[in-house]
């Protein structure tokens, strides 16, 4: 039987510095729970477009095609703003989530009990928060036809469309159901039904859905711009939301912000099964690139560390060892280890961004 595989893309600015610190726990994985991991490693984003002319190569988009998972740092940088649209280093990513169908982001927000004082919120609103935001990922307007800028009646005019089929509706509905059953049982279904015909279809898919195959699941839907508002007011009413491309981005990246840190927040996208049932897959750290800080020791890696326990949970069947990551870096956090984004006005010299792997890598040997 072969081992799991793995496409490492480190991408641009961190991305490659807190993607050592992921290559340290995959071998202690190896060395110390027998977990062998076939690895490799390519190219995305502007370093892709600096070898290749192109943010994704086709022979990385085959390779990303053919594992188990792709583990990702971030794209992008200054260096790139002036490229054309279509070659810029997000488009990269942009094609990896649209030909692999992923179709499903999972944006985990969690309020670790060490951090709870660095969210803007009271620290009672947000200790103990776990909140799990799935988002659809490959239609709605980020990719809806038509698309782009025209000229109408003697000026420019931009042009989205926001479109949803039934069965893209239907599916990451299903996703989220299932992951509520795991969590809390309890679904909140987020779209704009008042004022768009795709919320309306939204909402109509979705209650059908709950009630034929998921009468178990509580659910409750809400408008987006109520759901922004109760993230920020009562955050601990939500468990498992489910929503729409450009509103999950919105509301993930809003949730993201209650936790403290973009530097401990970890995504999964998970698309349609391969030969062997599990699903296509892709994992990354909320953050972006941070080119302002790439190079210096100072990025956290807690998020890209994170990413990778997800791997092990969603693709590596491994949910006891994504525990087992998962408690080290809580530990670590506890034992008050920061990097710059983590630290206090007047607090000690922060780790450095090998400083807090290698203190990841000692809570992991403590574990056994």
């Amino acid at each position: 039987m072969s081992n799991p595989s793995l496409l490492i893309l480190a991408g641009d600015g961190i991305g490659p510095e807190v993607m050592v610190e992921v290559r340290k726990i995959i071998d202690w994985f190896d060395a110390k729970r027998d977990l062998k991991i076939d690895v490799t490693e390519d190219l995305v984003g502007g370093a892709a477009y600096d070898k290749h002319g192109t943010p994704l190569h086709d022979d990385t988009m085959a390779k990303a095609q053919e594992v188990d998972a792709v583990l990702l740092g971030a794209v992008g940088g200054p260096a790139y703003d002036d490229l054309d649209f279509s070659i810029k280093p997000e488009r990269g990513l942009l094609r990896l989530r649209k030909e692999m169908d992923l179709f499903a982001n999972l944006r985990p927000a969690q309020c670790f009990d060490a951090l709870a004082d660095f969210s803007s919120l009271k620290k009672e609103l947000v200790a103990g928060l776990d909140i799990m935001i799935v988002r659809e990922l490959t239609s709605g307007s980020y990719f809806g036809e038509p698309r782009g800028i025209f000229k109408e009646n003697g000026e420019r005019v931009g042009i989205n469309t926001q479109r949803y089929t039934e069965s893209e509706i239907d599916r990451v509905a299903r996703s989220a159901f299932e992951l509520a059953r795991k969590r809390d049982n309890r679904l909140c279904s987020v779209e704009k039904a008042n004022v768009m015909e795709s919320g309306i279809l939204w909402r109509e898919v979705v209650t059908k859905i709950g009630a034929e195959d998921y009468p178990d699941v509580e659910l409750s839907h809400m408008y987006a711009d109520n759901c922004a508002m109760q993230l920020v007011r009562n955050p601990k009413q939500f468990d498992t939301i489910v929503t729409d491309n450009l509103f999950g981005d919105i509301l993930s990246d809003c949730a993201a912000m209650l936790t403290g840190s973009l530097g401990m927040l970890p995504s999964a996208s998970l698309g349609v099964p391969m030969e062997n049932g599990k699903p296509k897959a892709m994992y990354e750290p909320v953050h972006g690139s941070a080119p302002d800080i790439a190079g210096q020791g100072k990025a956290n890696p807690c998020a890209t560390i994170l990413s990778f326990a997800m791997a092990l949970r969603y693709s590596y069947d491994q949910g006891a060892e994504a525990d087992r990551l998962e408690a080290a870096v809580e530990k670590v956090l506890a034992d008050g280890v920061r990097t710059a984004d983590l630290m206090q006005a007047g607090a000690a010299k922060p780790a450095s961004t090998s400083e807090m792997g290698n203190a990841v890598i000692k809570a992991l040997d403590e574990s056994l």
